[in-house]
């Protein structure tokens, strides 16, 4: 009898926008629909339903017992290294017999490097020639963390987005909890001679932060008329998201995750950051988790790599 291969858990972030909340529930589906072979579920860790116990839940009622978890998640924060592995832990507490592997978040792969380019000839109305390009400067808006190491990830997929690609710059903003804010980074850009200007967030759905981002470009743009700046769209539910989905899913199942640990603020003592080398990790708080009063999920001393 041949053993059937483990399960896919997406786990998302999860929004107050619903807008963006059925963009990933809708891209579970189509993952579904993708790979009939597979079961398929995925959950929020905060904010929107269903929560991530429910997922796994689910999996368990269709006699899945060993499950692959990828975060939908661009870049390695506290959710990805902290919340998400403990809200795994304490679901195999909750459901005997269980067992999971944990993928890497997506990073700034090439295909997705793919789809921002995408976006941005979209808000220019064409690729243009090179010397068109030339006079383009990007302003990548990412989430924004307290983990400088997720903060760094932003800086390394603006840099790939830079090479090869003919760009006057891409420079690097974020929307909350890290600086620079959108209206700092525009300034840079226009300090740095930037002649055309398209703010390029780095989400993967529509949400409350990317309408900031939006909202926050429009501000700095009607006091600045001078600067001509346009606002591209977020990646959305692209085939090369989903295939990238697999991918991670494939490297969870072999064990292949060469996750990077030298700059993880849980593991290294960075500077102003020290506090946070060794910090137990515990579920994230869900509204719409039934269980979240059972305190099955203890600490743990580990980190999203160790699983």
């Amino acid at each position: 009898m041949t053993t059937p291969p483990p399960a896919l858990l997406i786990a998302g972030h999860g929004t107050r926008d619903e807008a963006g909340a059925e963009a990933f529930r809708d891209f579970v589906r189509e993952l579904g629909r993708r790979h009939p072979e597979l079961p398929v579920a995925g959950g929020f860790i905060e904010l929107s339903p269903p929560p991530l116990g429910d997922a796994v839940t689910d999996l368990v009622e269709r006699g899945v017992r060993r499950f692959a978890a990828v975060p939908l998640m661009l870049v390695s924060a506290g959710h990805a290294k902290g919340d998400i592995p403990a809200a795994l832990s304490r679901e195999k507490e909750r459901h005997p017999g269980i067992s999971y592997t944990y993928g890497r978040p997506l990073g700034p792969h090439p295909a997705l490097l793919s789809v921002l380019e995408r976006r941005l000839d979209e808000a220019l109305g064409g690729p243009g020639s090179p010397e068109e390009r030339a006079d383009v400067t990007v302003l990548l808006v990412g989430r924004g963390s307290t983990d400088p190491d997720a903060n760094a990830e932003v800086h390394k997929a603006a840099r790939l987005l830079w090479e090869g690609r003919g760009y006057a710059g891409v420079e690097t903003a974020f929307v909350s909890l890290a600086a620079p804010d959108v209206p700092s980074g525009l300034d840079r850009c226009r300090k740095l001679g930037a002649r055309r200007i398209v703010v390029l967030p780095y989400f993967l759905f529509t949400g409350i932060l990317p309408d900031r981002v939006k909202e926050q470009t429009g501000a700095w743009t009607a006091a600045h008329p001078e600067t001509e700046v346009l606002s591209a769209e977020v990646i959305g539910p692209e085939p090369e998201l989903l295939d990238l989905v697999m991918e991670r899913y494939r490297e969870a199942v072999r064990g292949d995750l060469r996750m990077n640990c030298d700059s993880c603020v849980y593991r290294i003592a960075l500077p102003g950051f020290e506090d946070k080398v060794g910090q137990p990790q515990q579920p994230h708080f869900h509204p719409d988790d039934d269980g979240h009063h059972h305190h099955h999920g203890h600490p743990h001393g580990g980190h999203a790599h160790a699983h």
